[in-house]
This record gives structure tokens, C-alpha cells and sequence, in this order.
């Protein structure tokens, strides 16, 4: 269709003739636009030019990835960008945060225990001695 040709299609048009072929109109409505789809030469060619584009699209099928879709796109940028993305993973990255935290919590406790039990550590409390009762004041 030409370019003054498709000037000319209302966009009401349009969305008509798409609601017809979708089978969105009902009764009354239905009726007159395929009236005018015989009649008005405007409605007839956009008519005919939707139900091509029907037919082309439904042609067309949607393309599926292939399996290792991911891992090739995953290899490919650690190709490009030398390693930057997909670097060697840290500890942090292979251990568990969860598994990191219980080992972390048990060690703390076992220091904790260790220096509590200790002659030596600074957490054991002594106690004390209490002083000694004041003494009698001497008699005279």
C-alpha cells in the first residue's frame, strides 16, 4: 500500500476492522462494519491487508533456545571481558553465609569457654577476699 494510501486509514478504522477479525463485535456492530467492509474500498483494503498480516505472522513461530543457551552466553562474556564477571569464586561465594555463621558462633563459644575456665583468663572473676572486721577500739 502506498504511503498516501496509508494516510488516509483512520486509526478508528483500524481498530475496527482488528476488533472484527478478532470477533470482539457483536450483533449490530458486527454487522455494519462488514457492510462496510463490502462497500467502502478504505475498509476493504485495510481488511485485506490485516488478514495478510495474519496469515505472515501466523507463519512465524516462536524460536526456543538451545539447552546450553546459558552457559555458552556465561562462557562467552568470561571470554570477553578476560574473567571481570565470572571470576573465581571466594569462599564467601561457595560456603554458605548460613554454614559460615554456625562455624563462627561455635568457635566464639569455644574461645570463650577456654579462657573462662583458664587460671589465667580475663573473663574468670575472682572474688575478693572481705575485709577484715574493724578491730575493738582499745580499752583505756
Amino acid at each position: 500500500m502506498s504511503e498516501a494510501a496509508e494516510d488516509d486509514i483512520d486509526d478508528e478504522v483500524v481498530a475496527k476492522v482488528s476488533d472484527y477479525l478478532d470477533g470482539l463485535l457483536k450483533g449490530t456492530e458486527r454487522n455494519d462494519v462488514a457492510k462496510k467492509i463490502e462497500s467502502d474500498p478504505v475498509w476493504k483494503q485495510t481488511h485485506a491487508d490485516m488478514v495478510e498480516n495474519r496469515k505472515f505472522m501466523s507463519g512465524m513461530q516462536k524460536a526456543h533456545a538451545p539447552p546450553t543457551f546459558t552457559e555458552d552466553v556465561t562462557g562467552t562474556i568470561n571470554k570477553r571481558s578476560k574473567g571481570r564477571f565470572f571470576a573465581r569464586k571466594t569462599l564467601g561465594d561457595r560456603v554458605p553465609f548460613n554454614a559460615l555463621l554456625i562455624v563462627a558462633i561455635i568457635a566464639m563459644a569455644a574461645v570463650g569457654y577456654l579462657m573462662w575456665s583458664s587460671q589465667t583468663g580475663s573473663l574468670k572473676v575472682e572474688k575478693k577476699p572481705a575485709p577484715p572486721p574493724p578491730a575493738p577500739p582499745p580499752v583505756r
